[in-house]
């Protein structure tokens, strides 16, 4: 590699890793702790949830003047307001219960996820635009980094707040987001481009293959996000965990997310005619995981601790399968589809991406929070498992249409060229 490309693959792996931990400390304690300030499991799912939606808008409007912007400082600046929010999170534990206390949570969480959805729309664009043949292998070794945010955060998250209180996790989180601010502003090159006239979300998700990955991408987020705001709980209150042993469950879902990605990035790139097929594989296997999560009263199974974590070890590793290959596979449909290859397009996907990733963080907390208080976290689950299995459906349609399709036209060529044949003797 170049001396750029290290340095990029430092800075972007910096920016997964101190973003990750930062974003899943609140699992293990923070619902438990909003229920102690009168806060309903709709509105703790509503407060997880509202972080994603504003990553969604963010994402789209940036990702679309990424250029004009530029991606260097949307990286810089996000960061900076990510970190400081985090901090401020720390201190909403002294505001008053009830109303006050959910308003100052939603207001924090909107800004912080304007910061965050800079720094990662960004942080896209740039991988596809420094290795833009090794796109998924990048990635997927990214993804050792923020699969180790996601290990750290819960379990560090617990530690430091049965040790220290509310407020230490977020402040040691957020000077630790920090301080990749001046690494960043240090390490990365700026990017000079052009902006485009021509591309636009809107022709880009006019393409039949986008809004399919597009919808892959969402059930898979939906998931996570959803264990986020209710796996805590019903570990506390079905399997009779500890915050800081719940912080450890979440490991069984983040380790086999992290360990996998390089392994999974390197095949799809080295066999890209294998990426739907992942997406297929890993689908089917999360839907029948969630299933079993709970499990579905259905099978009339006990909810035992070895089931769910053995579950979420599943979930992790077939999350990861179908997760990998989606952003490089828009990016090659988007190629494919006239648009050009520079920053302009690779911005517009990433911020794609990003936006219906966290349609997904927003629906999985919101209506699996809503879901999990009317019925339980059992049935909840389930209904997770079934939006897995409607991509894998839908995925699996397109693979089939376009095998026919294939078919159709060799068959055609092997009938015209014996009609041809016989007419020239």
């Amino acid at each position: 590699m170049s001396r750029q490309q290290i340095l990029t693959l430092i800075a972007m792996a910096s920016i997964n890793f101190s973003s990750m931990i930062c974003y899943s400390i609140l699992g293990p304690f923070f619902p438990n702790e909003a229920k102690k300030k009168g806060v309903s499991q709709a509105m703790i799912g509503l407060i997880f949830g509202i972080y994603a939606l504003c990553t969604l808008v963010g994402s789209l409007i940036l990702g679309k003047y990424i250029v004009q912007i530029g991606a260097k400082f949307m990286i810089v600046a996000g960061l900076f307001v990510s970190s400081g929010c985090t901090v401020l999170f720390g201190f909403l534990d002294q505001v008053s219960d009830g109303t006050v206390f959910i308003v100052l949570c939603l207001i924090t969480r909107c800004i912080n996820a304007i910061g965050f959805s800079a720094a990662v729309t960004s942080s896209f664009a740039v991988s596809g635009k420094v290795f833009p043949d090794n796109i998924a292998t990048v990635l997927g070794f990214m993804e050792i980094f923020t699969g180790l945010g996601l290990i750290l955060g819960p379990p560090l998250g617990g530690w430091l707040y049965q040790s220290f209180g509310y407020e230490i996790p977020f402040v040691f989180t957020g000077c630790l987001l920090f301080a990749t601010v001046p690494l960043n502003l240090w390490i990365l090159p700026s990017f000079d481009a052009v902006p485009s006239s021509q591309n636009s979300f809107l022709r880009l998700c006019t393409r039949i293959k986008i809004l399919l990955i597009c919808f892959v991408v969402f059930t898979l987020s939906s998931g996570l996000g959803f264990l986020d705001a209710t796996l805590s709980i019903f570990a506390i209150e079905k399997l009779n965990l500890s915050a800081g042993s719940v912080g450890l469950l979440m490991i069984g879902l983040s380790l086999p997310y992290g360990a996998a990605s390089p392994v999974f990035g390197v095949i799809s790139d080295k066999y890209p005619s294998v990426r739907k097929w992942m997406m297929v594989v890993g689908g089917m296997a999360t839907a029948v995981s969630f299933c079993f999560l709970g499990p579905l009263p259905v099978f009339h199974i006990r909810s035992q601790l070895w089931l769910t974590v053995l579950m979420l070890i599943v979930v992790g590793f077939s999350l990861c399968m179908s997760c990998i290959p989606t952003f490089a596979e828009m990016i090659a449909c988007a190629h494919e589809n006239g648009f050009e290859e520079g920053m302009s397009t690779l911005g517009l996907v990433s911020g794609l991406f990003s936006a219906v990733w966290s349609a997904g963080m927003f629906f999985g907390p919101t209506i699996g929070g809503y879901i999990t208080q009317t019925l339980n976290f059992e049935w909840s689950a389930g209904v997770q498992g079934a939006l897995a299995f409607l991509a894998v459906r839908k995925i699996n349609f397109r693979i089939k249409a376009k095998s026919k399709n294939d078919s159709s036209h060799f068959l055609s060529y092997l009938w015209c060229n014996y009609r041809l044949h016989n007419i020239m003797g």
